[in-house]
């Protein structure tokens, strides 16, 4: 069964454009060890689901992250996506007050007030390009519903889904002469959109998904993307931000602490340095 794809096409006859994402395997790594709720599961699910598929919109050596930060119980969810469609991506909530049963009662009351940034970076050239936009919904669904129809230029329908064991999510786009070609066209498909679900994408392949859905849509189905997981441990780079802090700031730190502990939150990852490892790391310097 193919998962970890991004699959683009488009409905011949409507001018109307699509993408379907569908993650298990790199889903899974990313949440692997981490401990999340069933809450901030699903969140980041829906987050890191738009994430890539806005991702692979991207031409180039281009960057998003999608951030959503939050004054309630959920402080911030974060996804990041390359034009390799190599993602990762975090969640940071204060755990008390998911038992809080008013926040536990919506999406929105576990986020509270705050904001969505979608960040593009150009890789090549180091420039930033980036939108903010209030939180306006109950859902997280609704949120990027609103933020798609701010930011975009073409009006655009979405559905996300997520669990522990897989996400998806559905992005339709209407094109400028859409309307011209078939005026109810937008109308029927949205309409059969929503009845997609989670189990129909994760257990069918992306083009016998599609004919079902939209079965009698002429469609042009484009190459699957390939989607993974990619956020390695580094231990060098670590190194050289140490050698950089210098040696005496270095052992004032190990010995207040008696080690050295940097944690890469978006990554899960902890590098430790006990006495003799910083001992090495300054030994030719």
């Amino acid at each position: 069964m193919q998962t970890d794809y991004v699959q683009r096409f488009l409905f011949e006859n409507l001018d109307i454009r699509g993408r379907l994402v569908c993650l298990t395997g790199a889903w899974q790594r990313m949440l692997d060890g981490r401990g999340y709720p069933e809450d901030i599961v699903s969140l980041l699910g829906h987050t890191t689901a738009l994430n890539t598929l806005l991702g692979a919109n991207q031409k180039g050596a281009g960057r998003v992250t999608l951030q959503v930060q939050g004054s309630g119980p959920v402080k911030l969810l974060v996804a990041d996506c390359s034009a390799e469609l190599r993602i990762r991506g975090m969640a940071h909530y204060e755990g008390e007050d998911l038992k809080d049963e008013f926040a536990r009662d919506s999406e929105r009351g576990l986020i509270g007030d705050g904001r969505l940034s979608v960040t593009l970076e150009d890789m090549k050239s180091g420039k930033f390009y980036q939108s903010l936009v209030p939180l306006e919904g109950e859902t997280l669904e609704q949120i990027f519903r609103h933020y798609l129809s701010q930011s975009e230029q073409l009006p655009a329908y979405l559905r996300l889904f997520a669990d522990g064991g897989a996400l998806a999510g559905l992005l339709l786009e209407k094109l400028p002469g859409a309307d011209t070609r078939d005026p109810d066209g937008w109308d029927r498909v949205t309409h059969f959109a929503n009845t997609l679900t989670l189990g129909e994408t994760r257990d069918a392949q992306p083009y016998d998904l599609l004919t079902k859905v939209f079965p009698e849509e002429l469609m042009r189905v484009f190459r699957l993307h390939a989607v993974e997981y990619h956020c390695p441990y580094d231990e060098a780079k670590v190194k050289d931000m140490l050698k950089g802090l210098g040696r005496q700031e270095v052992e004032s730190i190990l010995a207040e602490q008696g080690a050295v502990v940097i944690r890469n939150e978006m990554c899960n990852h902890e590098y430790r340095f006990d006495a003799a490892a910083i001992a090495r790391l300054f030994a030719t310097h």
